[in-house]
């Protein structure tokens, strides 16, 4: 028997952890001696593409540092990533009721994210919802990360569900190439840095507000 299933996105779909990620790569630079090069607010946006490309922004802020750069301080915006992972993170709103409601309905849930799962398995656990979700893929569970297809399958298959009837819930260009490369619908959130610009990767839909996702999922596989 096919069980339905839905797979969320974390960073930017499920929470908004930007400030904290933000915070993490700004304690390197100040480490460097160059105080804080990012801004919360207006560099949400790279956050939710990474350690590496908020780095990398950084040092183009200060002329440029190559990957070398980059390479050398990644593991220490990872560890102060780690120390202070919720100050400012939260849920978006409607998320957790949204997701219970998909559970009790009889939907396998699952997370597929690429943050290191470590991290991620410290971040959905300090924010209370961590059995909410049946499996948790990460960018180092497997030796791919998103957009290949694997881990997306093996969150679904973690889950108990079945890929055929699944969908994959968002908020990037990667999430949406995902989906694509399974052969799976992809819902888009437009509640992130990206706002509505997420509708030219032209998504199966598009989710405004976790209290409409019920009726999104349902139309899309069931």
């Amino acid at each position: 028997m096919t069980k339905r299933t839905v797979i969320f996105d974390l960073d930017g779909t499920l929470a908004d952890t930007s400030g904290d990620l933000i915070a993490a790569a700004n304690a390197c630079f100040r480490g460097l001696g160059h105080g804080d090069l990012l801004d919360p607010v207006a560099d949400a946006a790279t956050a939710f593409r990474g350690g590496r490309a908020m780095l990398r922004l950084g040092f183009a802020r200060l002329g440029g540092g190559g990957e070398a750069a980059v390479d050398r301080e990644f593991p220490n915006l990872l560890a102060a990533y780690e120390a202070d992972i919720d100050r400012h993170t939260m849920l978006y709103p409607g998320c957790a009721d949204a997701v219970e409601r998909l559970r009790v309905a009889g939907y396998a849930i699952g997370i597929c994210t690429n943050k290191p799962e470590a991290l991620a398995e410290i971040l959905m656990t300090r924010l209370g919802v961590r059995d909410m979700f049946a499996s948790l893929v990460g960018a180092d569970t497997l030796p791919t990360r998103k957009p290949d297809p694997a881990p997306y399958v093996a969150a679904v298959e973690r889950a108990g569900g079945t890929v055929a009837r699944s969908v994959l819930i968002g908020d990037t260009e990667t999430d949406r190439n995902t989906s694509r490369a399974v052969g799976v619908p992809s819902v888009l959130v437009t509640f992130g840095p990206d706002g509505r610009g997420v509708e030219a990767l032209a998504p199966e839909a598009l989710l405004d507000h976790y209290d409409e996702l019920d009726l999104v999922v349902s139309r899309l596989i069931g």
